[in-house]
C-alpha cells in the first residue's frame, strides 16, 4: 500500500522558525519530522510513499532524495500553486493505488496503523478518517458518528460545551481511490471542509475510527516544545540518533565539554556541539549540532538548533534558538524574543 505525505504547506504558524523551511522538515531531535515519520511508516511495511510539495520543495528533495538511503521509494507530486489538502491529493492521483495512505506531514504521531487499515477494510465507504480524543475540541474539527462508526457531520470549532464529542480529524486517512472523483482539478480545495462534507451529503461512505498511541499537533511553538519534553518523559517513543551515555543524557561525537560544566538530565547534545566553562544545560534541553552555548550561561526547558551560539552570561529558559541564530552576551528573553528565522 502506498502512502501520501502532505507537505507543501506554508507552516505559518510556526514562524518565524519556518519562514525559509518547509513545516514537516522542521527538526525533532536532531532529525527532520518528515525523516521520523518516513522511517516509522517504513518500518510498518509502507515503502513505497508519494511526497506532496510546494513550500521549499528543493530542500525536500535534496534531503531525500529517492529515498533509498531510507529505505523506501520515494515519488513527488509538486503543486504549481497551493492546492489545498484535497487539491494536493488530487494532483497526485496518477502515483496512488486503489487504496492509499494519506497523512497530514506535519503532525507528530506514533500509531499502529493496522487497527486503521483493518477498519476500512471491514466497511464499504470510501474513506476513514483517523479519530483522535482531545481534552478540549474547541479549537478543531469535531466529528459526529453512528454507532457503526458512519460519520454524520463535522462541528468546527464548537463551544466546548456544544461539541458532539471529544472526537477530531486526527490528518490520518485511509481513501479509496474513488473518492477523488469527487475532488475538482486544479484549484484550492480543503478536504475536511469541502470534500469530507460533500462526500457525506451524498452517503459516500466517509467513516471514522479511534487511533491509539501518541498524536500531537507540532501548529504552535508550546506544542513543539512538548513533543520534545514527552519524548523525554517517555510519552512518545521516537528512536533517538546518538547515543545515551549514561541515565537520561544522549551526546553525538566529537563534543566539546568544558571544566565546570553541568548537565542536568534529561538532556540531548548534538555531534560537534560546544559547552563552555560554568555553564549548565538542562534538564529537559535539546543542543543541535555544532552548536556552541558559552561561558557561565543557564539553558533550561528549550530547544537549540543546529550551529546556534548562545553567548556568555545567557539565562534561556523555554526558548526555541533557530538555525544559526546568536544570542546576544547576557540576553535574558522569554521564548516569543528568542524564536529565530532560518538562515
Amino acid at each position: 500500500m502506498k502512502a501520501l505525505l502532505l507537505a507543501g504547506g506554508l507552516g505559518t504558524r510556526l514562524r518565524p522558525l519556518t519562514e525559509n523551511l518547509p513545516k514537516p522538515m522542521t527538526p525533532v531531535f536532531h532529525r527532520p519530522w518528515l525523516e521520523h515519520l518516513i522511517v516509522h511508516l517504513r518500518d510498518q511495511g509502507i515503502e513505497d510513499i508519494v511526497l506532496a510539495v510546494k513550500y521549499h520543495a528543493d530542500k525536500i528533495q535534496s534531503y531525500f532524495g529517492d529515498g533509498e538511503s531510507l529505505g523506501v521509494n520515494l515519488q513527488y507530486a509538486y503543486e504549481r500553486q497551493l492546492l489545498g489538502t484535497a487539491g494536493a491529493i488530487k494532483n497526485a492521483q496518477a502515483m496512488l493505488g486503489d487504496t492509499f495512505l494519506v497523512f497530514n506531514a506535519d503532525i507528530i504521531h506514533h500509531i499502529d496503523l493496522q487497527p486503521l487499515l483493518e477498519f476500512h477494510r471491514g466497511h464499504r465507504g470510501l474513506v476513514t478518517i483517523g479519530l483522535t480524543e482531545v481534552e478540549d475540541p474547541s479549537q478543531y474539527g469535531v466529528v459526529q458518528r453512528t454507532k457503526l462508526g458512519e460519520i454524520i457531520r463535522f462541528v468546527e470549532k464548537p463551544r466546548r460545551e456544544e461539541a458532539p464529542s471529544n472526537l477530531i480529524n486526527a490528518g490520518i486517512y485511509v481513501m479509496e481511490k474513488a473518492a477523488l472523483d469527487w475532488i475538482p482539478e486544479s484549484r484550492e480545495t480543503s478536504i475536511e471542509r469541502e470534500t469530507f462534507p460533500t462526500l457525506i451529503e451524498n452517503g459516500m461512505g466517509v467513516y471514522g475510527t479511534s487511533i491509539h498511541g501518541y498524536w500531537m499537533d507540532m501548529g504552535t511553538h508550546e506544542r513543539y516544545l512538548q513533543v520534545h519534553r514527552d519524548v523525554f518523559d517517555g510519552k512518545f517513543p521516537l528512536r533517538l540518533s546518538t547515543p545515551m551515555v549514561r541515565d537520561g543524557v544522549w551526546m553525538g561525537r566529537n563534543i566539546e565539554i568544558a571544566a565546570n560544566v553541568r548537565i542536568e538530565p534529561p538532556v540531548v547534545i548534538g555531534h560537534g556541539a560546544v559547552i563552555e566553562y560554568g555553564s549548565t544545560v538542562g534538564p529537559f534541553t535539546v543542543v543541535g549540532d555544532q552548536a556552541v552555548i558559552g561561558p557561565d550561561c543557564s539553558v533550561r526547558n528549550s530547544v537549540i538548533w543546529p550551529k546556534a551560539r548562545i553567548k556568555g552570561r545567557t539565562q534561556l529558559s523555554g526558548a526555541i534558538v533557530g538555525h544559526g541564530f546568536t544570542v546576544t552576551v547576557g540576553e535574558t528573553a522569554a521564548r516569543e524574543e528568542l524564536e529565530a528565522v532560518m538562515q
